[in-house]
């Protein structure tokens, strides 16, 4: 096993950082580590944490034990509602090869387990390598001719005040009670303050839109993650993130949501699916 990296104190000011950070408690077996951290307030919606968010906290001790910067494809699976208070996350390194390392971990609020999750790191490279690429960045207006989300104390929740939203014009009727009958949110996302977007906030990212299917007619309320995937290509460039995501399929009380994540030199640095429940009435 690697020997677990130092983890540096979140820079202040950082409000991202300073709300994933993870402190090395014990380890616990050969392969083994448990670290401790905290759901912080404010990162919710309807009264749990976002579920990006929970996972950037989990990713970031992963990360730590495997002694690499960069999550690569990450599989959280959601077993409870996470919300503020103390948190630890148990990890156990499943192998350690010369480019990538692959660990589990479960994020735990004291004997409840919050999160599954399943990972593959590394230390993703800028270096021009061969590209084939069948789609183009979505077409945007600019941020400043986009509609920004504000937070308040229920709808749209206290999360989006963490986080820098503008949501495409087409896709932002639904705030105002006229959806726009697509199953899609487009957008551009940043972290507040200057703060810069690293892979492990791009696990935020993909779960930071209103869900997509905001934009049908169907009920309006917490859509519960079961499952959610993301794939990191790149470390983005600094500057806002351009973002899609669209919904093809709404069977079964379940809705799948395809993302795409695109930084400012127009290059593809995630991807991600989630599987949701539908909301109820």
């Amino acid at each position: 096993m690697t020997d677990p990296i130092a983890v540096d104190p979140a820079p202040t000011g950082h409000r991202f950082a300073e709300a994933t950070v993870v402190q090395l408690e014990t380890t616990t077996g050969e392969a083994s580590t448990r670290w401790t951290g905290a759901v912080h307030p404010h990162w919710d919606i309807a009264g749990n944490a976002n579920g990006g968010y929970l996972l950037a906290i989990a990713a970031r001790a992963m990360s730590a034990s495997l002694g690499r910067p960069d999550p690569v494809t990450i599989t959280a699976h959601y077993l409870a509602p996470g919300r503020p208070g103390p948190v630890h996350v148990d990890v156990d390194v499943a192998k350690e090869g010369r480019t990538f390392g692959t660990a589990t971990a479960r994020l735990w609020a004291g004997d409840r387990p919050l999160l599954q999750v399943v990972g593959t790191f590394g230390e993703l490279s800028d270096q021009p390598v061969a590209e084939l690429m069948d789609e183009l960045p979505p077409p945007m207006p600019p941020p400043e001719e986009c509609e920004a989300v504000v937070a308040t104390e229920t709808f749209p929740p206290p999360f989006m005040g963490q986080v820098e939203l503008r949501l495409h014009p087409e896709d932002s009727h639904f705030l105002a009670g006229s959806p726009s009958g697509r199953a899609l949110m487009r957008g551009w996302f940043r972290l507040r303050d200057g703060e810069p977007t690293d892979t492990v906030a791009l696990l935020c990212a993909v779960d930071a839109f209103p869900p997509t299917v905001f934009n049908t007619h169907l009920p309006v309320a917490w859509t519960p993650t079961v499952e959610l995937t993301a794939h990191i290509r790149a470390r983005p460039q600094p500057g806002w993130l351009r973002c899609r995501f669209a919904t093809r399929f709404v069977t079964g009380g379940f809705l799948e949501a395809d993302g795409e994540i695109w930084d400012g030199a127009d290059r593809l640095v995630a991807q991600s699916r989630q599987l949701a429940l539908v909301p109820r009435q």
